[in-house]
């Protein structure tokens, strides 16, 4: 029989396997994963590791902590997943004292960068001789890897924030399976938002009505077509500027007048029990 989470679809084994299987002559150095996932209403991003017992994370954002960066709408389409990947690697490499070393493409391009360092590949603009960049391996679960799929998205917005991601542009927006050629712009447009934009033009010509009403969140804030772009741009100056996790206060509304009670006794509870039986038997007569 399959293992539980291969029966109900949850776990790819094989996949799992070769992300997590590190060769011996590492000496036991974890092999980090980008762990992108996606629920009905937000983006989970995770840097994460295998040991005997279970995973570790070592770094975690989602989705939801845009709306402190301005994001407050849209929260789980390619852009949000881009900027989620984003502050995800932001905040990793300042946990790790790497944010100076590595800060990746401040600028929005759509474009894959590669450099060659002693023949090995890094697909990071900026190196450091003393120490390396961090290297994750994309992990997708068992979501689709389709070309324009969101979980590039995030992968991108992590690459672009400083991690060092072995990938090729063959499953991003804008790539032509059929002439072999990838137009940056396409992607770039799309981290951006700008198919948001001219969807919300779209149907705002065709359908007023609906138009009220699928963009209803957008429009009760005040975020029309022509601020979308502005938007996003000023979200990833502000996750680079700050991407530290936001400190919750700490709970301190307890109530310390109560009081469990004392566990009854063999023959208060016998007591009890007769004090129900004659209750009933009242009742009955």
């Amino acid at each position: 029989m399959k293992f539980r989470r291969r029966r109900e679809g949850r776990t790819d084994y094989r996949q799992r396997k070769r992300l997590c299987a590190q060769d011996k002559n590492k000496y036991q150095s974890p092999k980090y994963r980008l762990v992108v996932r996606f629920t009905n209403k937000q983006v989970i991003c995770q840097i994460a590791y295998a040991l005997i017992d279970g995973d570790r994370i070592l770094c975690q954002a989602n989705s939801n902590e845009l709306e402190r960066y301005g994001l407050k709408v849209g929260l789980k389409n390619y852009a949000a997943a881009y900027c989620t990947g984003l502050l995800l690697a932001r905040r990793l490499l300042k946990q790790l004292g790497l944010d100076e070393a590595y800060e990746g493409v401040e600028e929005v391009t759509g474009e894959k960068i590669v450099t060659k360092v002693d023949g090995r590949k890094y697909y990071v603009e900026e190196l450091d001789d003393d120490r390396r960049p961090f290297r994750a391996l994309l992990d997708v679960g068992t979501k689709n890897t389709t070309t324009g799929a969101r979980v590039f998205g995030a992968m991108k917005g992590a690459s672009d924030g400083g991690l060092d991601i072995p990938h090729n542009e063959k499953r991003f927006p804008g790539y032509s399976r059929d002439t072999n050629e990838f137009d940056a712009e396409v992607h770039r447009d799309r981290i951006i938002g700008v198919h948001v934009a001219d969807y919300m033009r779209e149907m705002e010509e065709d359908d007023e009505e609906m138009f009220q009403k699928h963009f209803s969140q957008y429009l009760s804030r005040g975020i029309d077509a022509d601020d979308i772009e502005e938007m996003y741009e000023k979200v990833h100056e502000a996750i680079r500027e700050d991407p530290s996790r936001e400190e919750k206060p700490k709970f301190t509304a307890i109530d310390k007048s109560f009081k469990k009670p004392r566990k009854l006794n063999r023959e208060q509870r016998r007591e009890r029990s007769d004090a129900k039986k004659a209750l009933i038997k009242a009742a009955m007569e």
